[in-house]
């Protein structure tokens, strides 16, 4: 699913730049020096983004690093988790069919959805730390 992300941006990007080169009379290289180094950048940001992701259990909160994006999560504002579909949003944008969505009270949106690779395991831990959340299985 990564692919179709870059497959996207390389197509908003690399598009206008074979059009410059291949349909145009006079190609503007500045223009397409631009577009070519806007793709470098948004395809290495997709991929920091989803390459370097971590989760921390620490005493009092979970640590949820995605590239430049953190989310500090305290166990006693975490009111459920359950299993989340939705390939569009979280620290894995497109990555996931099978994610979890965490609800706690500080969160911006009301939840933020995350995909650990070993969830049973991540599940355990997360009931260990905060034994009153509400853990939804789908």
């Amino acid at each position: 699913m990564i692919s179709v992300a870059l497959v996207i941006i390389a197509l908003a990007t690399l598009w206008p730049v074979a059009y410059e080169l291949f349909y145009t009379n006079s190609p503007d290289y500045l223009a397409i020096w631009i577009m070519g180094a806007l793709f470098v950048v948004c395809a290495s940001f997709l991929l920091w983004i989803i390459i370097d992701i971590h989760y921390t259990f620490n005493d009092d909160y979970l640590f949820v690093k995605g590239g430049p994006f953190r989310s500090k999560i305290k166990y006693m504002d975490m009111t459920k988790v359950n299993k989340s579909s939705n390939i569009l949003v979280g620290y894995r944008i497109l990555s996931s069919k099978d994610a979890l969505e965490i609800h706690y009270k500080s969160a911006l949106m009301g939840s933020i959805i995350i995909s650990p690779d070993n969830q049973e395991k991540f599940l355990k831990v997360l009931s260990e730390k905060a034994p009153h959340i509400t853990l939804v299985r789908v």
